[in-house]
Order: structure tokens, then C-alpha cells, then sequence
């Protein structure tokens, strides 16, 4: 089966699979979808897997999935034409 190349306005676009296929630098094939590989979330780690090239975890923002997250709380006086962050949550001493 034959690839075209497509042209607009002079230049070629379209999917760079018509051109090349994934290749190493030596030219050998690629196999995409094993190249791929996720790194574990580093706050699951014990402290005896976490190495200098772990990336960094989060300290005191807890965790972004949780449903619990508060939503509500007092408007701030003198935020101006603020559009965001203008609710305090928390303990209001």
C-alpha cells in the first residue's frame, strides 16, 4: 500500500508516520507502546525506594483526589478586581 504525502500551501503536513516510522537513532524499529512507562506516584514509596532521581512528592498539599476538598468559606474585603482567590478557608482566629 502506497503513503502520500500531503501538501498545503507549499508545505508538507499531515501524520509524521508518512514520512517515518519510530525509529531509533540507529534505525532499528521502535515498538511505542512498550517504550512508554509511567513512574510510581512518589507519595506511595517507602523511604527505602525513593532515590535522588525520584521526583518530588506532594508535602503539605495533600491529596488533589480526594473528595472532601472544602469549597466554601468567607469573601475577603479588598480583593479589588480579583477574580480568584478571593474566599478564605480555614480557622479564623
Amino acid at each position: 500500500m502506497a503513503k502520500f504525502s500531503a501538501k498545503m500551501m507549499g508545505k508538507e503536513v499531515g501524520n509524521a508516520g508518512i514520512y517515518a516510522e519510530p525509529h531509533t537513532m540507529k534505525g532499528g524499529a521502535v515498538n511505542v507502546k512498550e517504550s512508554i512507562s509511567r513512574k510510581p506516584d512518589p507519595n506511595t514509596l517507602t523511604a527505602n525506594q525513593i532515590t535522588p532521581s525520584t521526583i518530588a512528592g506532594r508535602v503539605s498539599s495533600g491529596n488533589p483526589d480526594r473528595n472532601d476538598a472544602k469549597t466554601t468559606g468567607i469573601k475577603m474585603r479588598g480583593t479589588g478586581a480579583a477574580t480568584k482567590g478571593t474566599m478564605s478557608r480555614g480557622p479564623m482566629a
